[in-house]
């Protein structure tokens, strides 16, 4: 009690409005208004009770996820509750299940790549939960390298089949979570061969397992892939490996929005352009970013109170021990951190609009932003995904000896996190994705064609080579021209001189890499 007593005083001696402050960070009253709701809801759960997830063995830990699961889809049908609720209740549950990538990546797979007769066939299967879906693209061999996947799609014209299969061991689909003991479905990837010509890689529907018995269908060959990093953590994730042996689907079964297989064999590029594939993958780094700030806030969040709790040394005359927040040198580790969470739970927000206004462009056949959206997704994916991870780590350093214990929540906080460092493209890939918009930018300033959104600065660049900064006191660092001036300058010329750099070597991509 004495420690919520600490807490309680915090508050009221801060000097805004704590209650106005839960409303900004939660982006409107309504979305306040629903994560209030749904986090006492499970709170109030027996059913969600997690603090024994540590302790748990492997077996029981999945057991365990898939009780919670069940029991949150049941709550979301007794409850009538909206796509917004039932996805903050998920949030909630604070555990890592297969429900996660069949909401999360099968059903905007389909969504974005789907007909809409393919659309009005699966997607209310797969909002009722009777089929149960997976993301299966990256595979034992290949990754961040999508275009050098090796399971095959080859048509059959007889039977207006594809016939996909595992030719090689890392050909093997390796990593989809759900895929080792829950999926019924995935959304494979895989190369599309007709009479023998290879058409790259397209996205099909395929069933895994019996809706009757659950068992692997004919030709499949599925499971999980064993421990991950960390007690409880990730592992309560199926993740799993699949291979294929010659198994059969319908023609109609391959995602045909943006390119199509006729019943003759012909393949056809259909009216809506390539380009909107993209959208899904804006739309899933965006998610990312936006998960960033929250799990960078609760590490934050776990460090902050217990630096206000725990006392250390500075006691006179008998009296109490200095707080550790009062120390400077855990401010200066803590409160940027703090400063962080809040600047990503605002980008988040700004990548939530820009995904919006892609999508909106794209069907408009509009691709103008389209280079500067998957820049700005890749570089802030690998930003905020890299800054977070040790954030958490750096926040179990600001708790002392506790922040090691697994009751702290960091640990597992942390085990659970770091999988986004790679997943959806490994950063430094991503980073190297950055750079070489940067580099066409400043490649094309001579031209006619003026930089946009993001970059619009580097049209100023004569301007920014030369500028000098006009801080006289430290008061006008709170200006925000002041400051974004400064950083306009700072990455022009470090674009300059990366693209002089590299105009010196025997080819663009020895610079690069």
């Amino acid at each position: 009690m004495e420690e919520l007593d600490y807490l309680a005083n915090e508050r009221q001696s801060a000097e805004f409005d704590v209650e106005a402050m839960k409303i900004v960070w939660a982006g409107s009253q309504q979305s306040f208004e629903i994560s209030d709701r749904m986090s006492r809801l499970v709170a109030s759960d027996p059913a969600f009770r997690k603090d024994n997830r540590t302790m748990l063995p492997r077996k029981e830990l999945f057991k365990n996820t898939l009780r919670k699961a069940a029991h949150a889809w049941k709550r979301i049908i007794e409850l009538c509750l909206s796509e917004a609720e039932a996805a903050k209740l998920r949030f909630f549950v604070d555990e890592p299940a297969f429900t996660d990538l069949h909401w999360g990546m099968f059903v905007p797979a389909i969504k974005g790549q789907g007909t809409q007769e393919q659309q009005d066939k699966w997607l209310p299967l797969a909002y009722r939960m009777q089929i149960i879906g997976c993301y299966a693209q990256t595979e034992l061999g290949h990754g961040s390298n999508v275009q050098g996947l090796e399971t095959t799609a080859t048509f059959d014209s007889e039977t207006d089949e594809f016939v996909l299969h595992s030719p090689t061991l890392t050909s093997s689909k390796w990593w989809p979570g759900g895929l080792g003991k829950v999926s019924t479905h995935a959304v494979v990837y895989a190369r599309l061969l007709i009479n023998g010509k290879d058409y790259g890689v397209n996205g099909f529907i395929v069933q895994l397992r019996s809706l009757d018995d659950h068992l692997p269908l004919p030709g499949i060959t599925v499971g999980d892939i064993g421990m991950k990093f960390g007690s409880g953590a990730y592992n309560t994730m199926d993740n799993g490996v699949l291979q294929f042996d010659h198994v059969r689907i319908p023609r109609t079964q391959m995602l045909m929005r943006v390119s199509q297989v006729t019943r003759e064999g012909k393949y056809v590029q259909s009216d809506v352009p390539r380009q909107l594939v993209y959208g899904t993958m804006v739309y899933v780094r965006q998610t990312i970013v936006a998960d960033a700030s929250c799990a960078l806030s609760r590490a934050v969040c776990i460090a902050t109170r217990y630096s206000a709790v725990r006392r250390q040394f500075g006691s006179q005359d008998g009296g109490p021990e200095t707080q550790v927040i009062d120390y400077k040198t855990q401010q200066s580790r803590l409160f940027p951190l703090l400063a962080t969470a809040f600047a990503y739970r605002f980008v988040g927000e700004w990548l939530s609009w820009l995904y919006t206004d892609v999508t909106q462009r794209l069907q408009a056949n509009d691709f103008s932003t389209l280079p500067e959206a998957h820049a700005c997704t890749a570089g802030l994916k690998s930003l905020t995904t890299s800054t977070t991870a040790d954030a958490i780590e750096e926040c179990r350093k600001l708790c002392g000896g506790h922040g090691y214990l697994s009751s702290s929540g960091l640990p597992e906080l942390f085990a659970v996190y770091i999988p986004a460092c790679t997943y959806e493209g490994d950063n430094t890939v991503l980073l190297l994705q950055v750079a070489r918009f940067l580099m066409k930018t400043v490649s094309q300033l001579g031209s006619n064609k003026k930089p946009v959104g993001t970059t619009a600065y580097m049209g100023r660049i004569e301007h920014l080579m030369q500028c000098q900064c006009n801080a006289q006191r430290a008061e006008d660092w709170l200006k925000p021209s002041v400051v974004i001036e400064a950083f306009e300058a700072r990455a022009a010329r470090m674009s300059v001189a990366c693209a002089k750099n590299i105009s010196k070597m025997p080819s663009p991509e020895a610079g690069m890499f």
